[in-house]
């Protein structure tokens, strides 16, 4: 593993433990090159996915970039990164169950709104006004109404 501070490519790993929820191994190494510590996550990947983009583009799917965006919309509200990271790892984990290595950027979008009504519904407003590209007052309407009945369907599903 390469020392993000001096670029060595030797690193020692000094402690190795399960994250909580048992869906990554936390590696504490040091470098011997310049002393430094640091922490790596090592995660299952079943295959490799592609998203389609909005005009036939595509692109890797980034696990690391839905986190940043889910984190955006969670900005200064009292949600754990720990409950972050459960919500990103469940959505890779439906994600990856579709069985085919291409997703639409709509499919991770809607699974993202919905992780986020359940962790906190001012995040999803804000995730939702964006990502549905709200133009007028009265789109978030619609949006609440939507998140009450996805607010229901989490009750009925416990």
């Amino acid at each position: 593993m390469r020392c993000p501070f001096c670029s060595s490519e030797e690193s020692q790993v000094k402690d190795s433990r399960p994250t909580e929820d048992n869906s990554a191994i936390r590696r504490r190494r040091s470098c011997p090159a310049c002393g430094a510590r640091f922490t790596t996550f090592e995660r299952v990947q079943l295959r490799e996915m592609t998203v389609l983009k909005a005009g036939s583009r595509r692109q890797p799917f980034d696990r690391d970039k839905m986190i940043k965006s889910m984190q955006i919309a969670l900005r200064k509200r009292p949600v754990e990164l720990e409950m972050i990271e459960k919500s990103a790892n469940s959505i890779v984990r439906q994600l990856e169950s579709m069985g085919d290595p291409e997703i639409e950027s709509r499919q991770i979008g809607e699974l993202v709104m919905k992780a986020l009504a359940r962790l906190d519904t001012v995040a999803y407003i804000r995730y939702a006004s964006v990502y549905k590209d709200f133009s007028k007052a009265e789109d978030f309407n619609s949006l609440l109404e939507e998140l009450s009945d996805l607010q229901q369907e989490h009750l009925a599903a416990e």
